[in-house]
């Protein structure tokens, strides 16, 4: 894979109000009829029925590796007001888009946002800013380092439902801190048509959508959880597009049957995919990962729907790209420095949504994690009652079958996978216990929040278990939304974080289990990297309601007891060492004198659970 060359695409200030725009439109030729125009309005004057955008045809000429490509400079300073009090040709954010004239259509198409904006406007609009000044990184950001792999504790987030904007997104980050999580994961923040939308189908690759702030935000927001020890990674969508996305767009209105972009790849999932059979598609979506890692110093990515776009160890489409991507961080080493320590590993972290097969897609590309919803499935099954898939739930918590790493190329990498019960995709884990109906249809339901305790032994099992710990926002003081499986309302409903919640009696429970857990998890060395071990015996744990696990090194050991039933449960246990063990959660039920392979009784209230560590 290739980067393209970004110093002739998009819109760039190339001298005091001097603009060159540079598009390419492969199979679009001068040759064939076409002109294209750049039109072009001072975001003051957008709403203004006095005042029409100022168009500029643009020349053809051929790239010699991806074909048409077209440009026009522009000095918006020479060019006249379009109306007196117009702030045309001052500083300032300005509208732009593209508009093709094709001589077998009687209307021209309009509306072309720019592939390569770096900036946007509202709906299928790109922007930029005259007399931009760019972001200054903090001292600090020079000698930030992402952080290990088994030391990651995710947050998952969307900007709008969590802070409204990426400014108070920033006076969070406190918070976010505080909490002790060091990763934020980022649902998608490429700009999109609606208003109120996941983003999951973007026009905008290149640059932050304008409800969240301007690309200085982004940059300070990443800038600021740096400072924080807080990595944060984006959610990157690259195996399907918006109908308006210009590479589907504009050839979907000239009618061509064949497209230079999309096409059929993969799994299909959402209609017609991004073609990754196509150069000019993988060397696309490689120039955006660079863009992101080298402009706004983001520490990965996490890649949604892979199955659109993987074919096997081998393919065009996401094997090429993780692996494109970890050998361009490779060769930036010095400029990157960020992903190298003294280890030999490289700490970009590069995140599989690959649901159909988790493990295959760390054996197989250059993927260091991956989400999994075999935990989640597993916990909802033990949530409605089903005590025979505790012994899946117990294998779950422990990767069973996951690779700690993988050789290739005679390199050593680093891998694991995700271990959540709640994410954007899906409801509130509250919600397996009982539903609450609000008036409104199914997007208004909600979880019983008054039956919040059940949900306890599920977050102690998630905290202390083998891989990366995701919480997904709010789940700390126990949000309750309902997420419908399909439909509008699913991906068009604004859920905002309530924050009344972290001050009620629910919420400060919740969050002071959840402050508990994460501080044993960062101090406790086998919580984080330590060894797996799953006590299964049906008969004296798993049919009495009780999952029993331990995390041990070679010097610490912590056995995890869950209870999820609503009685108080003891039992016998045999610790293989003598001593005195800590119950790490209160306190309140330590053990002393323990007897190594002798049965020692253990009381595990209703749902709930016990951390013993040996002293």
């Amino acid at each position: 894979m290739q980067i393209l060359p970004l110093d002739r695409l998009g819109a760039r200030e190339v001298a005091d109000g001097v603009f060159q725009f540079g598009l390419l439109l492969p199979w679009v030729s001068q040759s064939d009829g076409n002109r294209l125009w750049v039109k072009i309005i001072h975001e003051d004057d957008q709403f203004l029925q006095s005042v029409q955008p100022l168009a500029f045809e643009m020349a053809h000429s051929i790239d010699p590796v991806y074909g048409d490509y077209w440009s026009v400079q522009v000095n918006l300073k020479a060019v006249p007001k379009p109306n007196p009090q117009s702030p045309w040709g001052e500083d300032g954010k300005y509208i732009y888009r593209y508009l093709l004239q094709n001589p077998n259509r009687s209307e021209p198409i309009d509306f072309i946002i720019d592939p390569f904006g770096r900036e946007f406007g509202v709906g299928r609009l790109s922007a930029f800013t005259m007399g931009y000044q760019p972001y200054n990184w903090s001292e600090k950001e020079a000698n930030w380092k992402t952080p290990a792999l088994t030391d990651l504790i995710i947050y998952e987030l969307m900007l709008e439902e969590f802070a409204d904007d990426l400014d108070c997104a920033i006076s969070r980050l406190d918070y976010l801190k505080d909490l002790g999580i060091n990763c934020i994961e980022v649902m998608p923040v490429d700009h999109v048509s609606n208003t109120v939308d996941w983003g999951y189908l973007p026009i905008g690759y290149f640059g932050v959508d304008a409800r969240f702030g301007k690309r200085k935000d982004f940059q300070r927001f990443v800038d600021e959880a740096h400072q924080r020890g807080i990595a944060v990674i984006l959610d990157s969508v690259y195996g399907h597009t918006s109908e308006s996305f210009t590479y589907f767009y504009v050839y979907d209105q000239l009618g061509y049957q064949q497209n230079p972009f999309m096409g059929s790849y993969a799994k299909d999932y959402f209609g017609q995919s991004t073609d990754f059979n196509r150069t000019f598609t993988q060397d696309f979506f490689f120039t955006v990962n660079y863009h992101w890692l080298d402009c706004y110093h983001v520490d990965g990515f996490r890649y949604d729907c892979v199955p659109n776009y993987y074919e096997g160890a081998t393919d065009s489409g996401y094997a090429n790209l993780t692996y494109s991507t970890y050998e361009l961080i490779k060769a930036k080493q010095t400029a990157w420095q960020r992903f190298f320590d003294s280890q030999a590993d490289i700490r970009c972290i590069q995140c599989a949504e690959q649901l159909e097969g988790p493990i295959d897609i760390l054996y197989k590309t250059y993927s260091n994690c991956t989400w999994q919803n075999e935990t989640l499935g597993a916990a909802q099954a033990v949530a409605g009652g089903d005590r025979g898939r505790l012994y899946d739930l117990g294998m779950q918590l422990g990767l069973s079958g996951y690779p700690a790493q993988v050789s290739v190329n005679g390199e050593t990498i680093e891998k694991t996978a995700l271990q959540y019960i709640e994410n954007h995709d899906h409801s509130r884990f509250v919600c397996n216990f009982g539903i609450v109906r609000r008036d409104g249809g199914d997007e208004f339901r909600e979880g019983n929040r008054g039956l919040w305790y059940k949900v306890q032994p599920y977050l102690i099992g998630l905290l202390a278990a083998k891989g990366i710990p995701l919480l997904w926002q709010g789940q700390e003081f126990a949000e309750n939304y309902y997420v419908p499986d399909s439909g509008l309302g699913r991906v068009l409903l604004l859920r905002p974080v309530r924050w009344d919640y972290f001050y009620d009696p629910i919420g400060k429970k919740t969050i002071a289990l959840v402050r508990k857990l994460l501080t044993l998890r960062r101090s406790l060395p086998q919580l984080r990297s330590g060894g797996y071990y799953f006590y299964n015996d049906f008969g004296l744990y798993q049919s009495k309601g009780l999952l029993l696990f331990s995390r041990s090194d070679d010097s610490h050991f912590s056995l995890i007891a869950l209870n999820f039933g609503d009685s108080d449960q003891s039992v016998d246990f045999w610790f293989t060492e003598s001593g005195s063990y800590r119950e790490e959660l209160h306190g309140e039920a330590n053990l002393t004198g323990v007897a190594a392979g002798s049965p020692c009784a253990i009381t595990i209230p209703s749902n709930y659970g016990r951390i013993w560590t040996r002293q």
